[in-house]
């Protein structure tokens, strides 16, 4: 009897202190990226849309990435975090805390007790299976902008205010999307090429260049298409992060446990 008690004992200390671990964690900005797995331009990005979101609703998105619950159920750890950083300011408590848990591949919206007539329970579920398609992809920091986005526009639009920026959305990883390259037109110019490569290879050729007429416009809807990807899935860049600039600190708000979980 003696050992159990020490056993349970033991249990109740590791717990504690992997709840005092969470508590520790301080906000390092808006994104608060513990795992390391958010490029710097989107995270710059991120930064620059919720400062945005805070200046035009006065409401506050935090959104945090963590390696691991460590055991932990993703909604304790959400609303620790939530309430120990004291999103959304005190007396209003018009917050909203992602949690993405890289290693469970959990997610959790934490709504504070201001935003729960515009963010309900069943409307953040939603935006959490929003995120999945880019979740299952790898793509954290896209799916992140897909919530940050869409919370900024659904508080605007209850508040009767814009947002005036918005955050690239992720590519779709869907064939015929917008935004993806095209998959047909892709095979074809590839096959037009691979032809006019077998061609010239032999045979009579008609000029200096032989088979480099059809070849160049193949090769160019090639290259083309490559190109409007690359820019329209982040080939731009925003430059380096640097939270001085765009976060001042959290304000108070405080949580009850509204909002929604998931998995991807």
């Amino acid at each position: 009897m003696r050992a159990l008690h020490i056993a349970a004992g033991v249990l109740a200390l590791a717990a504690a202190a992997m709840a005092a671990d969470f508590a520790a964690l301080v906000p390092q900005g808006y994104v608060s990226d513990f795992a390391g797995v958010i490029p710097q331009e989107r995270r710059a990005e991120l930064e620059r849309y919720c400062k945005r979101v805070e200046e035009a609703t006065g409401a506050q998105l935090a959104l945090v990435t963590l390696p691991g619950l460590e055991g932990e159920p993703v909604e304790d750890v959400a609303n620790l975090l939530y309430r120990k950083w004291g999103v959304g300011y005190k007396g209003k408590d018009e917050g909203a805390l992602l949690l993405i848990a890289v290693g469970e591949r959990r997610t959790r919206l934490e709504v504070g007790y201001g935003l729960e007539p515009v963010v309900p329970d069943g409307y953040a579920g939603s935006l959490l299976r929003e995120m999945r398609p880019a979740l299952r992809a790898g793509d954290i920091g896209g799916a992140m902008a897909v919530a940050a986005q869409t919370l900024g526009e659904k508080i605007a639009a209850a508040k009767g205010v814009k947002i005036g920026e918005r955050v690239e959305r992720p590519r779709s990883h869907r064939e015929g999307e917008e935004g993806g390259v095209p998959l047909l037109p892709l095979l074809v110019a590839g096959g037009l090429l691979l032809a006019v490569m077998l061609l010239g290879g032999g045979g009579r050729r008609s000029g200096p260049r032989g088979g480099g007429g059809a070849g160049d416009v193949a090769l160019g809807m090639l290259l083309g298409m490559l190109s409007s990807s690359r820019r329209a899935h982040g080939g731009g860049g925003f430059g380096g992060y640097d939270s001085g600039d765009s976060f001042g600190g959290f304000g108070g708000g405080d949580s009850g446990g509204g909002g929604a979980s998931s998995d991807w």
